[in-house]
Order: structure tokens, then sequence, then C-alpha cells
């Protein structure tokens, strides 16, 4: 009896397909078969999944395909791959049909059932487009058919497959007959129903070609409607065809695969479609021919055309592959009597159970019937199906939601017999729950028993109403990342927070997904709301009625309720009210309290997602915002700033902002957390406090919802640097206080919000308010007015010229750092100079349809990123590279480039040295351009660096160009140096004044950028976001990074609080605990940067020589053991430190004046007007003091230019120092005249004497140091040109003293220890974990508020460590129940962390170092978290190894000195160095260049594998690398690049 494909022996099936290789390929599933087709048929498949990060059963094979670039039969061109577009199935998938379908490109969705039902009004709206909806019924193994039901009459055509082999042949009929049928089709199936068959083979992808008949696929690809609202009626109707199916031909049977779809992706049929899409017009004349004839208008598509175009199909499909389906299936014998008609999961089982049946069965030679074409119902072809034997009919419906008393198959199945011409006379009802193999004969005993009877029940269940216990249900899941807004609102309002739609609410008899919908969320806000007035009134009544026990409650009752609907008030009586209603008793008293929780006004929030963006006239925010209710809704918006182009344009996502502003009664909020949580916190405060609907939009983009934090963030930022995603805030009750309604919380804004404004007139309020905004908010940016820029620039430029004799010369550049800048410039001078008309511009400053005009053409171009052009020479090169109408026959050329051979030291690596110069050079020739000399490329590697290649290149252009023997050439002036900036500023003055007081631009000149670093900031711009305002035409997102000094690294509470101020309202929110024990400001505008070093300074700190060629800030052990003598030492740390202190008042001159430039100074007098111990040229470079308390070396002081060894004396006081000198860790890649150093040991020196020694040794280097080569200017390079005893000697000359012989001491670690100790004056200390120094709040950890709150209360003092750490000093014991209880409270007592993690350290890196080369501070803690598993693993989970992260080889964060060091090669790459001693006493040493992640982990996780097995007792890990031989130990800084693991570079 079984007619169910698949079930049977498949083997008779043809194979073949495009897709991959296809030889013997089996499938196994359903979704994988309908997938395979979907892929094939489609132009765009919409994927519907559990969540971005989760696949479907569906999407895992679609993104497999798609990876592999394999080709579908539909594409337009041959290189063309279907588009998988994946959607939450809670995000409104249908709405991302719309555009797709509506353009031409024929579209699939591949879904559960569960989209089906919310879907309604889409499908409404879609069911006259060819779309296909392949649907996996749920839930798995006992799935609810009531999702098909309830969608029946929607317009669409159904088809149901009930096996494997049959939802291949369904998948095609279904993308089949859309296609000719021009309506949409859902094929829909039970994928626990095929769990049991048999593989079979892959489609024949010849045979479905010819059943989707291309002709038809292009027309319709042809054709699109014009845009119109998702929810308004288009008009579109799909009419029938008359024309005969198209049959192939013998000849393209014979031709491959590959040449039908070649050819056919080159159909274009110019006339029109018969069923092509018509507007229905009434007011439309009726067409006219040439004769006068009225023709007929086409006829609709109806059931009699679905029905002789499907059987067409099957007619194909039966002759290509032998398997023949109906509308409906008859098994059974044609004598039958009674039968089945099972619309429910496996048909199949029923099947077995009849042909099995023994002659004494009741249900013996009895029938079944299933539905193969749901929709349209043809009724009189289910009557020709069942044979006129049969006399009764049973009806199995598969649906667990019930609406209506008979089921909806039993209406169809009646309305067709009784109306047709068969001999059924009794039709009987059922329930069909699930049914198992070994309940399927009581199951079909007790169904015909009741079918036999003269007066059968009606529905009746069979069967249990519930499927299997252990399958997993689909459950709406809150994307991990979307947590950090609902934690906030949890931070903020604690238990008086309720969130309607929250997930996992316990709602009585409601399905999880309708609890979490936005409908279900506000009529649940609304109950809420009323409930509490009901308690009000309640309480109301109680009082005025007096019937307690106590006289107490009345009048607190009275006065709450007074104040009931102010939840500050409200909250803080509450207390009280509840407190006197439990002592009172009574039974008045325990009806309130059973209530108590709404004695606190709840803060009302409805969650929702950007699915609300698309059609806010039907959304919940339209709702919310029309109810004028007090009700708030956190909007979460996701998607990503780099998408935004692609989602803005397939779902027409509307700004709610501006809706909700337009509508005028509510509060409006633009957030993003992960670019201001202060401004996070306070729209939610001011949201929860404003009376009436409130929308706080929030911003959280993410591709998928494993994405790291750090694409979290710099998605954002874009987001918000450029406009997109403006801050806000907008209240309307501002008005009633004089305040303006807008307040924008970042400085830009997008043109829609812009219109906004300037239509309320706010717009020229608040750039009158905020002039340092005006110029954002009135710029628009565009292509068109690129180009006009370029034409205006080129054409100044000509016209300049137009005096000038001789050849004319085009210089363009394209650079990232500048160098290729400096050159174009200086040769564009050199140009001049010989008398050419010479013309420097940057690329991307061209216009590119000049350029066969030209005669004579430089280029110089650096390298960028994997052998890529710089940011300003994209536009040009992507204007070229493709471009086939450039003909440069009559231009001479040239390019030069800068690179660095060895940047790529593998060999597979080595084409993209130089790489753009090359490129564009084959293309200039390629377009017949003349080369006037070959193409130069300058390496850094070099004795010269690039200038080696470029003095050989520049003289083969003049030569060229005939002036090269030019007489009378003006002298060049030498290359400004940052010996002549220093000489030239006046004592670090400069122009910096009048740099700070430019508002035309956000930075300052090049000559003062090196000046304020003097001053202790350095200029930075944040690469995040560099290309993107690049590509808008606006300058880089300059902002300062300030550094303080703070000798020790000591601060007071009250200092901790000033820097918190500071950070969040002139900063970037964040503070930054340094390797040099102080604080660190990033993110600090121009404007804000005066206001910042007076605020510092009115902390009683001071910024001065924290940066630049001076004495830094002198660092000293934290020691918290030993309070007493880590106070002597600190104090020679602050005497060292004020010694070597500059002495100009440029910076209280700069820095430290109100407006009417008076002296505001607070931190001391500076008297003199120049520096006797400096000189008017400072240092060759900077110069770096720390002390060292054994046997603590947490300060690094090997890696110091002195390191200082505190010595303890007899009685336990501070005796005096041994002397370090030369330490040092900068260094470049791939150049080993640079190199770390380890300081040498120069001897003792007391304690009241070793400023003075520290002094003569700083002298020394001001007087030999190297001034020429900053690269070569530090101390150890001094020491180590000179030798140590020659270097001593000149010292001890200087200073008139000799040192005395080093004293013995012992080192144990240098990191810090964590928690709680004692000192030995019964005082506490704790040691928190501040992972890479970074203080900041985010939704999970409240940090940097919770140390604010300590620093509140705290006593004692703040120190912070090398290690980047913090220790909260000097706690007394009566002092520690409190300190404890706020450590808890803000989760800082947590240093339960892995030893690895521990002993961790990190740079800054990106986005604000302008000289990393990879990230480190956002990195290393994700890499540390993939290593951890395996530390675990080998029992290394509490192992300290020293592991260090740097961008660039600078060395902020001493890696050289750690046992494991990663330093930033390049954007994702790393060096790899080992073997660093783990008292800081020993250089590590290179042992893998450049490898990425994923070669970490392959080195690392066996390393320490190895590690754990093999090490002696008490053997730390850099000490077993260089015993096992894994690494050679490094003796000294000029040992470092001998006996590497692995050159990191190879002089070919």
């Amino acid at each position: 009896m079984s007619f169910l494909f698949g079930k049977a022996d498949s083997s008779a099936s043809k194979s073949g397909s495009d897709m991959a290789t296809q030889n013997n390929i089996q499938i196994r599933t359903p979704e994988e078969a309908v997938a395979r087709i979907a892929y094939l048929a489609s132009d765009v498949i919409v994927s519907v999944q559990p969540s971005l990060g989760q696949d479907s059963a569906f999407s895992s094979h679609l993104k497999r395909y798609a990876s592999r670039k394999d080709q579908g039969l539909v594409a337009k061109t041959q290189d063309s791959v279907p588009e998988i577009q994946s959607v939450r199935y809670n995000n409104d998938p249908l709405l991302s049909v719309f555009a797709p379908i509506r353009s031409g490109r024929l579209t699939t969705v591949t879904t559960t059932s569960t989209i089906l039902l919310p879907s309604i009004a889409h499908l409404y709206k879609l069911a006259n487009y060819p779309v296909v909806i392949h649907v996996s019924l749920y839930p798995a193994h006992f799935p609810d058919y009531s999702a098909i039901t309830a969608i029946r009459n929607s317009g669409w055509t159904f088809i149901q497959s009930e096996s494997l082999q049959e939802a291949q042949d369904m998948a095609m009929t279904a993308h089949a007959l859309a296609v000719r049928s021009g309506k949409g089709v859902i094929h829909f199936f039970d994928p626990s129903s095929c769990s049991h068959d048999k593989p079979i083979a892959a489609e024949d992808t010849a045979s479905f070609r010819e059943l989707l008949n291309l002709d038809d696929v292009r027309r319709y690809q042809a054709s699109s409607v014009s845009e119109s609202g998702i929810y308004a009626d288009d008009g579109r109707v799909v009419v029938a065809s008359d024309r005969p199916e198209r049959r192939p031909s013998a000849a393209a049977n014979d031709l491959a695969d590959s040449t039908i779809l070649g050819a056919a992706s080159k159909i274009s049929s110019s006339e029109g479609s018969e069923k092509s899409s018509q507007r229905s017009n009434s007011s439309a004349p009726p067409s006219v021919s040439s004769a006068t004839t009225i023709e007929t208008a086409p006829s609709l598509v109806t059931s009699e055309d679905i029905y002789k175009y499907v059987t067409a199909i099957w007619a194909q499909l039966k002759a290509a592959t032998g398997r023949g389906y109906n509308a409906f299936e008859w098994s059974g014998p044609a004598t039958a009597e009674k039968a089945i008609f099972v619309f429910g999961s496996d048909a199949g089982l029923f099947a077995e159970a009849l042909d099995a049946a023994k002659p004494d069965d009741i249900y013996a030679k009895a029938g079944l019937i299933t539905v193969r074409l749901y929709r349209p119902w043809l009724g009189s072809k289910l009557t020709e199906a069942i044979p006129k034997s049969v006399k009764r009919i049973a009806v199995l419906e598969q649906i667990s939601r019930k609406t209506t008393k008979w089921g909806p198959l039993l209406i169809d199945v009646l309305t067709s017999v009784k109306s047709g011409f068969g001999g059924v006379e009794t039709v009987v009802g059922h329930q069909l729950g699930y049914i198992s193999p070994d309940t399927i004969q009581q199951a079909l005993r007790g169904i015909f028993q009741n079918l036999a009877s003269d007066k059968p029940l009606q529905n009746l269940e069979v069967g249990k109403t519930s499927g299997p216990e252990n399958v997993k249900s689909l459950t709406l899941e809150q994307p991990k990342l979307e947590t950090a807004y609902t934690k906030i609102l949890d931070q903020l309002f604690g238990n008086r927070v309720y969130i309607a739609n929250a997930l996992n609410s316990n709602n009585a008899g409601v399905s999880s997904t309708i609890a979490a919908s936005p409908e279900f969320g506000f009529g649940s806000l609304l109950a809420r709301k009323e409930h509490r007035q009901r308690f009000v009134k309640q309480v109301k009544q109680a009082a005025s009625t007096g019937s307690f026990v106590t006289e107490s409650p009345v009048n607190w009752l009275a006065k709450w309720a007074a104040s009931a609907e102010d939840a500050q008030k409200a909250g803080e009586i509450a207390d009280d009210v509840i407190a006197r209603l439990e002592t009172d008793g009574s039974s008045v008293a325990r009806g309130l309290l059973s209530s108590k929780g709404l004695f606190r006004k709840e803060s009302l929030w409805l969650v929702g997602s950007d699915a609300w963006a698309y059609d806010l006239g039907n959304s919940g925010v339209h709702h919310v915002l029309a109810s004028g209710e007090n009700v708030n809704m956190l909007i979460i918006d996701s998607t990503p700033y780099s998408e935004r182009a692609a989602a803005d344009a397939e779902r027409r996502k509307k700004d709610i902002g501006l809706y909700a502003m337009n509508f005028g009664n509510a509060y409006v909020a633009s957030t993003a957390v992960y670019s201001s949580y202060t401004q996070v916190l306070q729209a939610m405060i001011e949201a929860d406090q404003f009376n009436g609907p409130s929308i706080v939009l929030a911003y959280l983009p993410y591709f998928g919802e494993q994405d790291s934090p750090l694409t979290v963030l710099q998605e954002t930022k874009k987001a918000v640097d450029l406009g997109y995603w403006p801050l806000y805030r907008w209240n309307p009750e501002n008005e009633n206080k004089g305040e303006p309604n807008f307040s924008l919380d970042s400085e830009r804004v997008k043109n829609e919000l812009k219109e906004f404004l300037a239509r309320e007139n706010k717009l020229t309020q608040l750039m009158r308010r905020e002039p340092v905004f005006a110029a954002s908010l009135s710029q628009d940016f565009g292509t068109e007015v690129r180009a006009q820029q370029k034409r205006k620039a080129r054409d100044a430029y000509n016209q300049l010229l137009e005096g000038l004799f001789g050849a004319p010369l085009t210089i363009l550049f394209a650079s990232d750092n500048g160098n290729a800048q400096s050159l174009a410039k200086r040769l564009g001078t050199r140009g001049r100079a010989r008398g050419l008309k010479t013309i420097v511009m940057a690329m991307e400053d061209y216009p590119v349809e000049d350029l066969p005009k030209e005669e004579n053409i430089v280029l110089i171009t650096s390298t960028a990123g994997q052998g890529e052009f710089p940011q300003n020479g994209k536009p040009f090169w992507d204007a070229i590279k493709d471009n086939t109408d450039l003909d440069l026959a009559s231009v001479n050329y040239s390019v030069f480039g800068l690179g660095d051979k060895h940047y790529w030291p593998r060999k597979e690596d080595r084409v993209y040295y130089n790489k753009p110069a090359k490129d564009l050079d084959k293309l200039l020739a390629n377009f017949g351009g003349k080369r006037l000399a070959e193409v130069g490329l300058g390496d850094d590697q070099d004795p010269d660096g690039y200038q080696t290649g470029y003095a050989l290149w520049e003289p083969k252009i003049w030569q060229a160009l005939g002036v090269a023997n030019v007489e009378g050439l003006p002298e060049e002036p030498p290359p400004v140096t940052n010996e002549d900036i220093k000489l030239a500023s006046n004592y670090l003055r400069g122009t910096i004044v009048e740099g700070l007081n430019d508002t035309s631009t956000g930075a300052i000149s090049a000559s003062d950028q090196q000046l304020t670093k003097f001053h202790g900031t350095y200029m930075q711009d944040d690469r995040d976001v560099r290309d993107e305002r690049k590509a808008q035409g606006l300058e880089p997102a300059y902002s300062f990074m300030i550094r303080c000094r703070l000798p020790g690294g000591v601060s007071t509470p009250q200092q901790w609080i000033q820097m918190d101020d500071i950070s969040t309202s002139l900063g970037n929110e964040t503070m930054k605990l340094t390797t040099r024990q102080t604080f660190q400001f990033h993110g600090v505008v121009k404007g804000k940067l005066k206001p910042a070093m007076r605020a510092i300074n009115r902390a009683l700190m001071t910024t001065i020589a924290a940066c630049g060629d001076v004495n830094r800030n002198v660092m000293c052990s934290s020691l918290p053991t030993q309070s007493q003598y880590h106070k002597q030492v600190w104090s020679c740390a602050k005497k060292i430190s004020d010694h070597l202190l500059p002495s100009t008042t440029a910076y209280h001159e700069i820095w430290l004046t109100d407006d009417n430039n008076e002296k505001t100074q607070v931190a001391g007098n500076a008297l003199q007007d120049f520096e006797p111990l400096y000189g008017p040229t400072y240092l060759p470079r900077k110069f770096k003091v720390t002390i060292a308390i054994p046997p603590h070396n947490d300060t690094d002081v090997y890696a110091h230019d002195i390191g200082l060894i505190a010595i303890k004396g007899e009685g336990g006081h501070l005796e005096g120092f041994n002397v370090l000198a030369g330490g040092g860790m900068g260094a470049t890649h791939n150049n080993k005249k640079t190199y770390p150093q380890t300081g040498r040991m120069m001897g003792f020196v007391k304690a009241d004497e070793i400023h003075i020694a520290c002094e003569k040794i700083m002298l020394v280097q001001r007087d030999h140091g190297d001034r020429k080569n900053r690269k070569h200017a530090r101390l150890k390079y001094t020491i180590d040109d000179m030798g140590v005893d020659v270097f001593r000697s000149k010292v001890e000359a200087l200073w008139g003293k000799s040192f005395e012989p080093e004293r013995p001491f012992h080192f144990k670690s240098n990191i810090d220890t964590f928690g709680w100790q004692k000192d030995e004056t019964g005082m506490n200390h704790f040691t928190f974990f501040i992972e890479n120094g970074r203080i900041e709040n985010t939704a999970d950890f409240q940090m940097k508020t919770g140390l604010r709150e300590i620093a509140k209360v705290h006593k004692g003092e703040f120190r912070l460590t090398g290690n980047q750490h913090l220790i909260l000093s000097n706690v007394a014991d009566e002092d520690l129940p409190q300190m404890k209880e706020l450590l808890k409270k803000y989760k800082l007592d947590n240093v339960q962390f892995s030893g690895l993690r521990l002993s961790s350290s990190a740079c800054v890196a990106f986005p604000t170092c302008g000289l990393a080369m990879a990230e480190s501070e956002r990195y290393l803690p994700q890499l540390i978290t993939k290593l951890e598993g395996c530390l675990e693993e080998n029992g290394l989970g509490k192992e300290s190894i020293v592991m260090r992260m740097t961008g660039c080889p600078n060395g902020c964060a001493r890696p050289w000195l750690a046992e494991v060091a990663f330093v930033g090669k390049a954007y994702g790459a790393y060096n790899m160095y080992l073997g660093g001693g783990y008292h800081g006493q020993r250089l590590n040493k290179l042992y893998r260049a450049s490898i990425k992640e994923d070669e970490i982990l392959a080195i690392m996780k066996p390393l320490l594998k190895r590690y754990a097995l093999e090490r002696e007792e008490g053997e730390h890990f850099g000490d077993f690398c260089i015993r096992a031989g894994i690494i050679a130990a490094t003796k000294g800084g000029q040992d470092f690049h001998e006996n590497t693991g692995e050159e990191e570079f190879d002089d070919e």
C-alpha cells in the first residue's frame, strides 16, 4: 500500500548537479533536500533562524553552498550566487521578502511554522508574487497542523510532502509552480516523519531546469513593481497563461549542465509576459488593437489553472524520475468501503498498519487518503480519487489549537463528498494526537469501531495530547549581547522595574512567544497600571475606615496615598508603611500586605526590537504613543553600521525617534551603551520620571550573537561618530522649566534629525548654544559635492600655473603616515625649481577623467594593511582598476612605492611588499602609458629606509623630462627635526595657544604635537572610525590623551573622585591606570583640553613631563605589607620626581590661566623661564626612573633608564639604592640596530644622595645621547656605545663621587598579590584586579561607580601599581566591614581569575594609539579566555605565567620581559616571544613571527601541556622554555636578535 516515495528504495533517481561536486551525494534530511532546491531556484533566500548565532536545519546547508560560491539555476549572470539573508524568527522575517520580490528577484523563505500566524498580514499581500515558503512543521516529533489550517484562506497554494523523497520532489514542484502561476506557494512537511527514511540521491538539475522554465524566470526577473507600503495593497494581480508548456529539445538535453546554465543565463525576452504583473485600474480604458477590435482582459489565475500547472509539472517529473503525484493520494483496495483521511504526522505509519492488517481486523481492507495539494482545495479531485465503494470516512486532523467545533479538514471533506457524485454516506471527525508504533493498532481499532457504529461520535481524541517529553522546544531567547540594557534597568530601578514582555515570565495559559510580543506586553502594562490604581483606592479606603488594631497605619497610609504617584516619595515611605502594617496584624493590614510590592511605584517597561521600525503606523510604538499612557519602551536596534545601507534598502527602516518626537507627547532618547554609558543611565532615569509615553532607542549592533564586545564597540563608534546613530534626549516637559527640549549628546546628527530640528526652530538655537557642533550640524557630504571639490581644486591649480613655462608634471600621492605625501611635496618643489608646471595632490582629490589628458604624471604611494592602498588612494584605484575606457597612449608616467620588504617574512606573503605601487605601474602600462622610469621601490630595511630607493629613482625622472642638469637650483632647507622644534619652541611654548584657539579643526600643528607631549598630552585620532570619516570627507576624529604625573602612584580618595569626574565630563567616561602608575584619560577633544588640565591641577596634580624628552613619572613599588618602609621609599620617588622636573613657566601660561588670561595656579609656582637641568633642547629622548622594593620587582626595575633597587638597613629602615642604568623597551620590527635592553649595575648610592645621582646620570645622557637618530637616542644605546665602565666614570666625574659596591638583594616575582593583606601596623590593604588598567562601567560590571563609592568613604589612600592594578590602602579594622560590603556590592572583591589572567598586561593600542599595528588591550582578554580551558585541563589554572601584549614594538606594557609576549606586527598578526624571566630580570626572544590567533593557539596549547608534564619543582614557564630547548636565553639587549626561534625576515 505504501505510496510514500522514499519509504521504499529510491535508487532509480537520477543524480548530477551544478552544485559543487555531486557524485555520490547522499541526502539524509528533508531540510537538506529542500535547502538544495531552494538554493538552485532563488535569487534571495530569507533564512529564518532561532537566532543569528544558531543555525536552523536549513541554514547550515544554505550557508555551506554560499560559502563555496555554488551557482544556482536562475542567476542572471554566470558568476552570481544566491543571497542568503539570515533573520531571527521573532523579528518579523517576511518583511524581508517585499523588497527583493518586488524588484524582480525570485525569493524563497525557509522557516518553521512558528512564524506563519504572526505573519498573516504579510501573507495576504505576498500571495500574488512567486514567493516560495518551505515550512518545517513545529513542534518537532508532534507538530501542530493548525499553523497551516489557520492561514489556508490567505490566497497561497499549499503543497504537502510526507517523506524525504517527496520533500525533494515537492520542493521542485513548489518553485516550478510559483514561477508558472505567478502566485506564492507554501510547501510544508513534518521532518520527523522522514527520520527513518533511507538517504536519497541529489536532484537531477537538468530535469529541474526544465521544470522551472527559464523563459518565465527571466521574464519575471526583468519586471519590477513600483514601491508601495507594506500594509498598502499594491494592486498586483496574477493572470492565467494559455501558452503551451515549453518542452526541451533533444539537442538541449545533449548539452552539459554548465552549457545549459550559461545559455539560460543569457536569455532575455523582450516580449511582455502573458502572466505579467498588472495594475488594477477601474478607470483605465480597454486596450484597442490596430483593427479597433476590443480585446478581452486576460483572466485571473483560478484553482483550475493551478491544478493544470501542477499536474503538468508532475507529468514532467514522472517522465524524468518515474515518480507520480496527485492532488489527493489514495492507498488501498479499489473495493474498500471504509477509509481514513490523515492530515498529520507520519501517514506512513497508518499505511503500514493497514497493509499489515489481519483478515479479522476491523480495519482490514480499508483505504488511506492524504492530501498533496491542500490549497486550492479541489473537492472534485477528492471524489475522483476515492473509490465509489467507500461509504464511511474517518478524518484525522492533528490540530492542537482548535478554534471551531468542527475541524477545518472535516468541513472541507464534508463539503466535497456531499456535493460530489460518490457513495460516501458518513464522515466522522477525530482529533489526532501523538501515536507511536506501539499504539497504532489500538488507535485504528478505536477509530474504525466508532466509524462502524450507527451513531458515531464526533471529535474523539485519538492518541496522546502531547508528544515525546524529551523533545527540545523552540523557545525565545534574548540575545546575550542585548541583555546589557535590561541589566542597566535592573541596576537603576531594582525590584521597582517591571518588564511586561520579559522572557520566561510566568503567564498562565499563554505561550512564551505570545507573552514576549509587544501587543501582549502593552496590554499587560495597562492591566498592571489598573491593578495598582485599584490598590491605591484600597489603601485610601483602608485609611479612611480605620479598621486597624493600632493607630499608626492610618497616618502612614494617608501620607503614602498622597504621594502614591511620585515614585521617589512613595518608595521612601513604603518601608515605614509596611513595617506598621506588619506590626498591626489586622485582617485589613494582612490584605494590604498581600500586595506590598505595589507600595512602590513600578517603573513599567516594554522591550522591543528594530522590527518595530518598518511600518510604524501598525507597530506597538504607534499604539503606545497614541494611548498617551505612562509607559516606557526600550527599543533595541542591532543593525551594524557596516550593514546599514543594505538593511535600510531591504526593509525600509524608519526613524522611531523622529516619529515619536513628531507625535509631540513623548519623551525620546537615542542611546548607545558602548558609546556613552552615562547617557544611557541619564536617559532611563528621565524616561522613568516622564509622565507619559517614553521611547528609549538603544543601539547594540552585532552581526551574530557570538560577536565579541570589541566588534560591537567598533560598530557603535562608527555609527555614533558619523551621525548614523546620534545620541540625544528630547523632553517636552523641559519647556515648562524654560529649558530646551532637545539635548544633543553626540557631536553629529543625521540629516533627517537635522531637518526635524530646523522645522521645530531648534537648530539655530542649538547651533548658537553649541557653536562647536555648528559645522557638523550644517554640513552635508555627498558624492556630487566631492566631485565638485575635486574639479575646483584642479582648476585652481591650472590657473596658478598659467604663467609658468616648461613641461607639465602632475604628482599624485597616497599616504597613510605622511611619508609619501612629504616625498610628493618635495618632488613638486624640486620640479618647480626646474621650471616644470608642477601640480601635487592626493589621489582621492584627482578627477580620474583627466588622466588621459596628462602629459607627465608621477604617482607615489605607501603600502597599507595587507598590501592595500592607503585610504586617500583607494577611490583613485577603485576608479581605474576595472576601467575599460582609459587610453593613456599619450601619457608618460612613473610610480614610486614605499614599503617594508621584511614586513612580510613568509614567502606566501611577499606579494604584498609594495603591492600598490607594483599594481599601479602594471595597470598604467596596460592602459598604454609610457614609463618615464621603471617603478621605484623604497624599502624601510635599506640603510636610509625608503630614501635609499628614492635617491636612485628621482634622478631618472629629471633625466626623462630633460631637466637633470639645471644650474642655479636653490639650496633645500634640511628637514625639521625634533631638536629644531624644541630649540625654536621658547621653552615648550611653540604655537600651542594659537592652536588651541583655532576652532576650524580638532587638531593642532605637527610641531605643537611634539611639544604638547612635554605638557603631558598626545594628540590622537579614533582609528575605529578613521576610514569611515575619510570616506565622508571629514577630518579624523581628533582627540587628546592626557597623562598625569603621579610619583609612586599614590592618590588620595578625593583625587580619585576628581579624576573620575574628569573622565566622565571631559573624557570618554573611562580611565586608564598605566604601566607607569598614573592616570591616563582618552577622548578629550581640543575644546575640553584646557578645562581638563585645570581640573587636574585643582586636584593638586600636574601633567607636566608626563611625556616628552624629559624625566617622566617616577615609579615606586606599591608594597602593601610594609607601609612604613613604603612611605620612606615613596618619599625618595617624590624627591627625584620634583628634582628632575622641568622649570619652564610655559605650562602655567598655557594651561592654568582663566578666560581673562589670569593664572589660577594651584599646585605650585614656577619661578624661572629657563632650564638649568635640561637646557633649551631638553633630552635626546624620553627618560624613565623606577624604584623596586625587593622581593617584589612589580615595577620592572630592569626596564628603565634608571632602575633603583631599595636596600633595607639593619633597623628596617631605608639605607639606599642599588642603581641600574640603561634599561629600555623601545624597538623597531625588523631593525636589528634597535633592541630592548636591561639596566646595567652602576653600584650603590645612599638614600639622601639618590636624587643627585639620578640627575648626573641624566645629564651625561643629555650631553652624550644621540640627537640625530631618535631610534638610537635612548640611554641604553649611549651606554652600549660608550661601554658601562666609561659611562660610569663620566657620571662619577660629573658627580664628584663614586658609586659604592652593590648590596645583595633578591627578587621573587614581578606581579601583584591580590586580595586582602595586613601590614606591620595592623592596617588592611586590598589589591583589585583591574584588567589592563581600564576603569569603566559596563552593564555587567559597575567598576567605575563602585570605586567612586568606595573613594567617598575611604580614609586611607589608593596606590596604583606598575602592573595596571589598584590597591585600596590603609583601611582600619573598624572600617573593614563597610569596605567589604561595598566590594561585594559592586563585585570588586572578585580576584578568582586564572593565574595567567592575573599576570597579564596590555597597552592601549587601538583605537587611540597612532603607533599601534594591532589590537592589544581589547584583544588580550579574549585570547586568554581561549587559553584558559587548556590551562584547567593541564592543572595550570592558578599557575602564574607572565603574559603581555602590545600593539607595536615600542614596548609600553614592557613585553620584552614577559615569559610569553605578543607584539603587534599587523592587524590580527603578532610576533611571539618566549623565555623572559619571571622576576623581570631576563629579556625574552622571538619564537615565531607574524602569527595569527589560530597559530597562537596551535602553539600555546601543546606548549602549556608540555610545561605541565615536564616542568621541574618551582620552575617558571620562561625558565622551562629555555631549559627544554624551545628558545635560547637572551643574555642582554645586544643578544636579543641572535639565535631566535624564527628569522623575522629573509635577506633574499
